[in-house]
């Protein structure tokens, strides 16, 4: 059996962040040189939201500019990458064979949950995508569920890349673009990091009960919940690295998380 392919969990920020290139946009493009190169990549992104698991079938997925009141530039850029019909079958399968409800759309495109990322780590567009919807009614366990049922596409050379926000409070945001972070934010994102770290994923997964700021910091719980796909898509050993490149406006921890433990080349930050 080939190396299982690494595990990715980013917080994809404001869509402007690709107009303002720092610390995160460089974190993702060195995670995009120095990961192994995936077959494809699955991506479930806090802006599609369905009722039970959709996967998009789509050949040539659209870009969706799903958004408002940006500069302009923002909704010139395109990412033209092929879709994954093949990738969607075997997400349909394996949760179907997990006792987990999926449904098929065949003309969604990505959301800037998914491109905005993408677009730096892979800015060829060349590596198939495909979107699985998550279900914010459902909570964080049933999203660990999906995760799990979906463990074994990381055998088969797929990135499963989780994009939401460790932090998601727009009464948090400094719209001015300056100042510290927030401490509030700052401290729910080592909050978090200190959970993972420990790998306690039963506390948090109980989250808005365990921290005392989970709930300002998701005052709705989608951003988060891509978090919990990652943790249930990790063997119950393997502890993510955590990458900690800005606050952007403040308040939105730009924190990533990577789970590599069979990894070919394991990837280490650069100094």
């Amino acid at each position: 059996m080939s190396a299982r392919h690494p595990l990715l969990f980013v917080s994809h920020g404001a869509p402007d962040v690709l107009l303002r290139p720092a610390a995160t946009v460089a974190l993702w493009a060195d995670l995009g040189r120095r990961l192994p190169r995936p077959r494809a990549i699955l991506v479930v992104s806090a802006h599609w939201a369905a009722r039970q698991p959709t996967v998009s079938t789509v050949s040539v997925p659209a870009t969706i500019h799903d958004f408002g009141g940006f500069p302009e530039p923002l909704y010139a850029m395109e990412y033209p990458a092929p879709g994954a019909p093949d990738v969607a079958a075997r997400v349909r399968d394996a949760l179907v064979a997990a006792g987990l409800p999926c449904a098929e759309v065949p003309d969604r495109g990505l959301d800037h949950g998914a491109w905005i990322p993408l677009k730096a780590m892979y800015p060829a567009a060349d590596i198939p995508v495909v979107q699985l919807a998550l279900q914010p009614h459902a909570g964080p366990d049933w999203h660990r569920r999906i995760g799990t049922a979906l463990r074994g596409l990381r055998d088969e050379g797929v990135l499963i890349l989780a994009s939401g926000a460790i932090t998601h409070n727009f009464g948090w945001l400094d719209w001015s673009g300056g100042g510290e972070p927030l401490p509030q934010a700052k401290a729910f994102a080592d909050w978090v990091g200190a959970a993972v770290a420990r790998n306690d994923r039963p506390t948090l997964l109980e989250y808005r009960r365990q921290s005392p700021l989970g709930a300002a910091a998701h005052p709705s719980e989608e951003h988060l919940l891509p978090l919990f796909v990652t943790l249930g898509a990790a063997d119950p050993d393997e502890i993510a690295l955590r990458l900690e490149p800005e606050f952007t406006y403040g308040g939105l921890a730009m924190d990533a998380y990577l789970w590599q433990k069979d990894s070919i080349i394991p990837y280490t930050p650069e100094p």
